[in-house]
């Protein structure tokens, strides 16, 4: 793999990171089946590539295009607690109902935009910490917003909302024991969860160049694999090891997807990407398991061989 696509991977993967993060809250904090990521990615990379397209500044654009996936999100939290729909039948209606919603926001299906009028544009473009044609430059930027998002949600995890929002996850029953609101907390969380999504989908827009009506799907899928081989690689440490895991999980994966790419003699193409996305999440899944397993029948077998050699010695 050359230095320009390991480049590429790292931007991609910080990038991502951003989403991964959205993803472990509803998928590991919530436990909630949250199949919104799929629509809300491409929320809000529409709604910033539109505002941008339109003169608006690139950071109010990228906020809004935030809002609008913690929208989105704040819906499926209200079919699911209030109209009492399953959680996973709450995000496909969504999910549904957002690609119609994303093409009208865009009005056709591929909106372009310039990628020095994107928010990191000045930093792409500038000739600063560029090295081999590549700017490290934006590389660093990136880092440093992954890295600030990544700090505010530990800190905001560990508020009193936070602890109810994990315990929401834990122990939905016992909260409500207490007189916690569960349907407020959950609210909550399914709307900050998509709203980092939508960020993540904004800046990979800006990124591209574009925003496509399809480019959210399978976002659920490349979250999943993010978080699933950040805690194979690092394991379940808390919430500020675990986080960090994610983000690093997200880098990790882009570059093992792009090394497979660049593998020759794979004979892989870019159309590949989705098998290898989901082959990544079966190995990711299904190690771990094994491994278990194998331990637990190991112990079994010391057991088993620790009560014949007691019952032999108790025999004589």
């Amino acid at each position: 793999m050359s230095l320009v696509s390991f480049n590429g991977a790292l931007e991609l993967g910080l990038i991502y990171a951003l989403m991964a993060l959205g993803v472990y809250i509803t998928y590991r904090i919530l436990d909630f089946p949250d199949l919104t990521v799929d629509g809300s990615f491409t929320t809000g990379a529409a709604i910033s590539v539109l505002m941008i397209s339109h003169g608006q500044s690139p950071l109010l654009a990228t906020l809004a295009g935030m809002a609008g996936g913690m929208a989105a999100g704040a819906c499926t939290g209200l079919l699911h607690t209030k109209g009492k729909i399953n959680g996973l039948l709450a995000g496909i209606l969504m999910m549904i109902a957002l690609y119609s919603i994303n093409l009208r926001i865009m009005g056709k299906p591929n909106l372009p935009v310039k990628v020095q009028d994107s928010l990191f544009g000045g930093f792409i473009k500038s000739d600063a910490w560029t090295i081999g044609g590549i700017s490290w430059l934006y590389l660093a930027m990136l880092a440093v917003v992954a890295g600030i998002v990544w700090l505010l949600l530990f800190a905001f995890l560990k508020t009193d909302l936070g602890l109810s929002l994990r315990a929401t996850g834990d122990n939905k029953r016992m909260i409500r024991s207490f007189g916690g609101n569960t349907d407020r907390t959950t609210i909550i969380g399914v709307s900050l969860s998509n709203g980092l999504v939508a960020l993540s989908g904004a800046l990979i827009a800006q990124d591209a160049g574009f925003a496509d009506i399809s480019m959210g799907i399978g976002m659920i899928v490349i979250g999943l694999a993010s978080v699933i081989i950040g805690e194979a690689i690092f394991g379940a440490r808390g919430v500020l090891g675990t986080t960090l895991a994610v983000v690093v999980g997200a880098v990790v994966y882009r570059v093992v997807i792009a090394a497979a790419l660049n593998a020759d003699w794979l004979h892989l193409k870019s159309s590949d990407l989705k098998i290898i996305t989901a082959a990544i999440v079966i190995v990711a899944l299904v190690v771990p398991t094994a491994n278990r397993a194998l331990k637990q029948r190991r112990q079994a077998r010391r057991r088993t061989a620790e009560i014949a050699s007691a019952s032999a010695k108790g025999g004589k």
